[in-house]
Parts: C-alpha cells; sequence; structure tokens
C-alpha cells in the first residue's frame, strides 16, 4: 500500500528530473543551428530582405533575433551562385533594409532592376541590410552570409553606426553573445569587452521565446507568400524634424572634439582586411541636410554640423589609410526626399542613391 501510495511521487520526481535534464541539455544546442531549419525556399519563396517588424497582423512579419533562422527565411540561402552571376551584397541600417518602401523600391531592389553586367557577368543584387545602427551588427552579417560567395558588399555606413559604447546594445548583438564574442577574438576587436554568459541564459526556458518567434515565423510565411506583404506601410507618417533647439549635443561627447578612438572604425577596417577574397565598397549613406530653424547648428535629429563634419573627415582619413574603397554620399539626396527620418528616403531619394552606386558598381570592374 505504501509503495501504491509512493508512486505518484515517484513518477512527479521523474518526470520533474527529466524535464530538468533535459532543459540543461537543451544548453549544449547553443552552437548548433536550429535557427536553419525553415519552410521559407522549400514551401514558401525566401524572403526579399530579413524579418523585422513590430505588427505581425499586418506586416506577416516579426523581428526574430536568431541569425540562421533570418538567413534561412532570405533568398540569399536558396539561390545557388551561377557561373553567369555576379553577387552584390548590400549591408546596413534601417534605409537598406528600406523602412516604407516595397523590396523593389528599396536600394538593393532598384539597383537589381537596373540589369547591370560586370566582367561579362549579369550582376544579382540582395538586400542584407537590418534595422538598427550598429557596425557590429553589420560584421555578424557579413560574416555569416559570406559563405553564400559574394563578388562585390557594400556597405553603408553612417556616425550614428559608429560610437563604440552603442555597438553592444542593440537587439540582434545583444541576443547573440556567443557569435559575438567569437567575432571579437576572430577579428581581434580588442575595442569591445566580451559579453557576459549566464548558463542558465542557455537553457530550453531561457530560450523559449526564440523559439516560438521562429515558429511564429513560418506560419507568417504563408501569409506573406500569398499577399507580397512584408512591412506595415501607413497612410501618413510624423516627417523627420527640420527645426531645432539650440543643441549642439551628440551623446556625450565633448563639443568640437570628436573623439575617433571612441568609434568603431577598426570593425569596418578588420572587416575588410580579414576578408581579403571578396571586394568591398563602404559608402557613408545620405543624411537629410535640414533648411529649418537653427539648422545652422544641426543638420538633423542625429547630428549637430560639428561632430558630423569632424566625422566626415575622420573616416575619409582612416578608409585612405588603410586603402579601403570608400565613397562619401552624405549630400547627394535633397531634403524633400527624406520621410520619417534623418536617413530614410522615399522613392525619389533611393533613385537618385541607386544611380550613383551603380556607377561605383561599374567602376569596380576598372580596379
Amino acid at each position: 500500500m505504501r509503495s501504491q501510495k509512493a508512486l505518484p511521487l515517484r513518477i512527479l520526481i521523474k518526470a520533474g528530473l527529466f524535464a530538468a535534464l533535459f532543459c540543461m541539455a537543451f544548453s549544449l544546442l547553443m552552437n548548433v543551428p536550429i535557427g536553419s531549419f525553415s519552410l521559407y525556399n522549400h514551401l514558401y519563396p525566401g524572403r526579399e530582405r530579413f524579418p523585422f517588424g513590430e505588427n505581425p497582423s499586418t506586416s506577416y512579419n516579426l523581428s526574430i533575433y536568431n541569425l540562421d533562422a533570418m538567413i534561412a527565411s532570405h533568398e540569399i540561402s536558396a539561390e545557388k551562385k551561377e557561373p553567369g552571376e555576379f553577387r552584390v551584397f548590400i549591408v546596413g541600417d534601417s534605409s537598406t533594409w528600406g523602412f516604407l518602401q516595397k523590396p523593389e523600391d528599396t536600394l538593393a531592389g532598384l539597383l537589381d532592376s537596373r540589369g547591370l553586367e560586370l566582367n561579362g557577368k549579369n550582376v544579382h543584387v540582395y538586400n542584407l541590410g537590418y534595422p538598427s545602427l550598429s557596425v557590429v551588427k553589420d560584421l555578424m552579417i557579413i560574416d555569416r552570409v559570406k559563405q553564400y560567395e559574394p563578388d562585390l558588399i557594400i556597405w553603408l555606413v553612417t556616425l550614428e553606426s559608429l560610437p563604440v559604447d552603442n555597438q553592444l546594445e542593440t537587439p540582434l548583438v545583444a541576443n547573440n553573445p556567443i557569435l559575438v564574442n567569437d567575432l571579437i577574438d576572430r577579428y581581434q576587436l580588442a575595442t569591445f569587452e566580451k559579453i557576459p554568459i549566464a548558463w542558465k541564459e542557455t537553457t530550453l526556458i531561457a530560450r523559449r521565446r526564440e523559439l516560438a518567434d521562429i515558429i511564429r515565423m513560418q506560419i507568417y510565411g504563408a501569409m506573406w507568400a500569398a499577399t507580397g506583404i512584408d512591412q506595415d506601410y501607413p497612410d501618413e507618417y510624423t516627417p523627420a524634424l527640420r527645426d531645432f533647439a539650440v543643441d549642439e549635443s551628440f551623446y556625450d561627447f565633448s563639443p568640437y572634439d570628436l573623439d575617433e578612438n571612441r568609434l568603431a572604425l577598426n570593425v569596418i577596417s578588420q572587416t575588410v582586411k580579414l576578408n581579403s577574397d571578396i571586394q568591398f565598397l563602404v559608402v557613408n549613406e545620405p543624411i537629410l541636410i535640414a533648411r529649418g530653424e537653427n539648422s545652422d547648428i544641426r543638420y538633423n535629429y542625429y547630428y549637430p554640423r560639428w561632430a558630423y563634419d569632424q566625422y566626415r573627415g575622420i573616416m575619409q582619413e582612416n578608409m585612405d589609410k588603410a586603402g579601403i574603397n570608400y565613397n562619401d554620399l552624405w549630400d547627394i539626396v535633397p531634403q524633400e526626399h527624406f520621410t520619417n527620418s534623418a536617413i530614410h528616403m522615399d522613392k525619389s531619394g533611393e533613385n537618385i542613391l541607386a544611380e550613383r552606386i551603380a556607377s561605383l558598381i561599374i567602376e569596380t570592374d576598372k580596379q
């Protein structure tokens, strides 16, 4: 009788131990690419840009932070490179990803539609931008997608993507500590300290949201495939600021002294140096140059004039010193072609940028 009464308790204890062991064992899968198992490029077509969205019910999209799952959902992971293809990957922030733009109206989409030829090959352009400002985030993407054989990587940057103190805070970076720490080692990024990793953060319980988001991403793929909608396109939006208060601040940098040691320039130079088999074109992306109140003090919401002017000089000097193909296109798009941000452009602005970059791509044939 006593043993029969104890049976349910023993079963409960064993089940609890099994669940605990399974949860602990799951941490061993941290380096297993669980996100690579995807319905995209199999049941559904691959997406033309990385998944990102805050309103899945209208965008059929959501933000996930598993880099393997992001890449598995993208068209790049399915398309085998053809002998006659010249592959161009475009990496950058939300302006590259294409806020308020349909995929075909992004920089990558407009370039791809031009039917460029280079070295006797057809140029195929892929949008690998992601909406956050961090060159470490860009390095994460570049390092992972280089296996898909890019011939040219166009890397769009801006001052806001360079402060060292902000590099590891963007969610995509913060949610991939093992990957980031590996990059810090392999790319010799002594500027950064490694991200501490607590064992409990690697368990199944800690990662249940990650797994749930991967599954949800597969479900939304059906609706995306049926509609082609991957972003919420509002009828109205708040325009980027053109009028400013009297304010010359840029983070906690001392006014009129942009300390280049606090800019993550080594991320760019080390990435190019250690991937010497790939051509790189680094571009200082266009910004809104406002014409409103106190625009003699600030170019836009992001930048006081002193900081941005010093940044342009620092970038040019460092890129020249590193022998990097660099183009400063900061002022080629008029202010009326910027939408809800100092870096987001309308289709006309994107076309202006695409036209200039198309000529730069053709020039790589002569280098």
